[in-house]
């Protein structure tokens, strides 16, 4: 076991600090895209031009888009019968401190491919347009994004709190909110 660093024993640590990461670093995966998903790359590429922006996350294919933008990609994404994007798998909202990124995992049963939009907001005021209305199992995905991270959903149909009580004071997703008697290892 490699010896820890000065001050990070115990009591020794500054009062604030944090503590040193217990265990071996973990090297990020390589991007590895299979055949089938360099096809789905060129496919979005050709399909939207330069209204996105492709890329890879590690075996996925990945669409920036603008925020505003998000309803309107996404419905193509569904629509186009080379995409077929049938199924909305998760959504989930990353908070960066300086930004919000909001990921929209989606998968196509037609075609058995995935890929995953994602959109930045800012986290004085994160707003984007629902997408409830291409994928019914959205609603309950932006219901938690607002309740955990803030994130407004604009044209959502039920926007009432699915996780926490009405009235709850902050949003218990972002880094800012404090636990109390938390330590993260």
């Amino acid at each position: 076991m490699p010896a820890e660093p000065a001050g990070a024993a115990g009591g020794d640590r500054a009062a604030g600090a944090r503590p040193a990461r217990r265990g071996p670093r973990i090297e990020l995966a390589a991007d590895a895209l299979d055949s089938k998903g360099t096809v789905l790359a060129e496919l979005v590429s050709a399909t939207f031009g330069d209204e996105v922006e492709v890329g890879t996350e590690v075996d996925e294919v990945s669409v920036r888009v603008p925020p505003e933008r998000v309803a309107e990609v996404c419905a193509r994404m569904k629509g186009e019968p080379e995409l077929g994007f049938d199924y909305l798998r998760c959504l989930s909202v990353v908070d960066y401190v300086d930004r919000l990124e909001v990921n929209y995992h989606l998968f196509s049963y037609g075609r058995r491919h995935k890929l995953v939009v994602k959109a930045d907001v800012g986290p004085e005021d994160p707003q984007l347009p629902s997408v409830s209305g291409v994928w019914r199992a959205a609603d309950w995905f932006e219901r938690e994004g607002h309740d955990l991270f803030g994130v407004r959903f604009g044209g959502h149909p039920d926007p009432t709190p699915l996780l926490l009580y009405e009235g709850f004071e902050g949003r218990p997703g972002l880094r800012s909110y404090p636990f109390h008697d938390y330590d993260e290892w």
